[in-house]
């Protein structure tokens, strides 16, 4: 299920590409902040708790906001049809229906570490017993999650973050 502040996203989104393939340029500024916004969307998902969360997620909105303005006036130059039917879009987000989905993707990104911390990512040769690592990751006070056998995320302390993966890094070595 998706927020409905990522739906927003998806379908101004979705109009910008429509734009720029039909000519329109877009204003300055509004791709990064539409890249800042999707992290920050991205970040409340992974914790909805957390109040730096909320409020980056409450000013996202805001954000959206001024983008679809921004959008819809540009929209209106290629007629009243074609700006209808993105409001329409806008509205069905509004009273939450999902438009559209994100594409699903085979590549595994690291989407956001939790905040205050850091991120590392190791992808081993073999897969590993589970143990191994999260015996290392508690020694260390890293918080420690499985992506699949092979893919590991850590978040913690920088200096805790490097002493964990100097202590695995034995584990590239394995065949």
């Amino acid at each position: 299920m998706s927020l409905p502040s990522e739906q927003n996203w998806l379908v101004l989104n979705h109009l910008i590409a429509d734009l720029n393939k039909k000519g329109y340029k877009i204003p300055d500024g509004i791709n990064p902040e539409m890249g800042l916004i999707r992290s920050t969307i991205s970040s409340y998902k992974r914790d909805p708790s957390h109040p730096d969360l909320i409020n980056g997620l409450a000013n996202a909105e805001i954000s959206l906001n001024n983008i679809q303005a921004t959008l819809l006036i540009i929209a209106e130059e290629e007629g009243d049809e074609y700006a209808d039917y993105w409001l329409d879009l806008l509205k069905q987000v509004m009273q939450g229906k999902e438009v559209f989905e994100f594409a699903k993707s085979r590549s595994k990104f690291l989407a956001n570490s939790p905040p205050g911390l850091t991120t590392g990512r190791i992808n081993l040769r073999v897969p590993l017993a589970e143990e191994r690592v999260q015996e290392i990751a508690e020694w260390n006070g890293l918080i420690i999650e499985f992506d699949d056998d092979v893919t590991v995320q850590l978040h913690g302390d920088k200096e805790d973050l490097q002493d964990g993966l100097k202590e695995m890094g034995s584990f590239f070595l394995e065949d």
